[in-house]
């Protein structure tokens, strides 16, 4: 394939236009290539501008360039979760990772739960693919791609910066370096805790996970981490606040959320964190885009033309709808 022009294919998107799944083939397999050379413990430095959960919502995402900056003059860390549950998660994606080719210094992408292929054919992103290309083969590319990203990063050797949580398996992260992570999250394990897991105000110690993956985990737990480790702080993602940001355990964890109402009918809202040099941080809070009531109203048409099925596609529309309901 002849090369191709990535700054033309950013402009493309940040006009909501769709690139050909050929290009997206091509830009999938270079960005392998780049994120495969990535430890699975990635150190930065500050200024970084770190976002939470996206979930396809693609014009928030273009909302949160505008309030923090755009590329490459703002460092930027995504915590993981870009797909699901949003209308646009093909856009949202494309575009990140047309960034993370274009300045892979100045972008880190950390894999969430929701980079996994069997997340993805249950809360959307596969039957977007299906639906905006006529096939699955984008979904494949960009699944594959996933199996590439990095499992966590640290921010001035001071800032521990995961998708989820933190692991009974893993006490310092020389631990994590070791994880074999290209392949899709596993069930149990180490890696499957880190991008499933969640801080309980409740607990002390680990427990169980509601969320049938990973484990909740309680104050003493961070606190023995981050000695352990030489750090003051774990940043993390993978809950929704309603004010966009929650700060637990005296300071010593942050959960940073950036899909503003998110599945478009939750009315929170959501931030961006802000680290400078020094340690200090600082959530930039914002509502969502005027474009998110437009997609809440196209969900609630979906659903109604999918309650307009036929009773021969019964089967297939009871799926599609279960999916689509995600979002409403």
């Amino acid at each position: 394939m002849a090369p191709f022009d990535l700054d033309a294919c950013i402009d493309r998107l940040r006009n909501k236009q769709l690139l050909g799944e050929a290009l997206i083939r091509e830009i999938c397999e270079k960005t392998k290539e780049v994120l495969m050379r990535e430890s699975n413990v990635v150190h930065v430095s500050s200024p970084v501008t770190v976002v939470g959960d996206i979930h396809g919502q693609f014009h928030d995402l273009i909302e949160i360039f505008r309030i923090g900056g755009q590329a490459p003059n703002t460092n930027y860390l995504f915590l993981g979760d870009y797909v699901d549950r949003g209308l646009h998660s093909v856009e949202t994606i494309s575009l990140l990772t047309c960034l993370k080719l274009r300045y892979p210094e100045r972008i880190q992408l950390i894999r969430g739960n929701h980079e996994s292929r069997a997340v993805t054919q249950t809360y959307g992103f596969y039957l977007e693919c299906t639906r905006k290309y006529g096939s699955p083969a984008v979904w494949q590319y960009f699944t594959d791609m996933f199996d590439f990203l990095t499992l966590s990063v640290v921010i001035d050797d001071a800032i521990f910066c995961v998708h989820g949580g933190l692991s009974p398996s893993i006490h310092q992260i020389d631990q994590i370096k070791i994880i074999d992570r290209f392949r899709e999250i596993p069930h149990e394990g180490p890696m499957a805790d880190l991008v499933w897991s969640d801080p309980d105000p409740e607990k002390e110690d680990f427990a169980i996970s509601p969320r049938g993956a990973g484990y909740t985990f309680g104050a003493s737990i961070v606190k023995k981490f981050l000695h352990l480790n030489g750090m003051n702080h774990v940043l993390r993602a993978h809950q929704l606040c309603m004010e966009g940001y929650s700060v637990l355990y005296n300071d010593q964890l942050s959960t940073v959320w950036s899909a503003p109402n998110y599945c478009y009918r939750c009315g929170n809202m959501a931030s961006i964190l802000e680290v400078s040099p020094g340690g200090r941080r600082f959530f930039n809070v914002f509502s969502a885009a005027p474009e998110n009531e437009v997609c809440q109203v196209i969900a609630w048409i979906m659903i109604q033309l999918i309650d307009s099925f036929s009773e021969m596609d019964r089967v297939s529309s009871s799926q599609e709808r279960q999916q689509i309901e995600y979002f409403l």
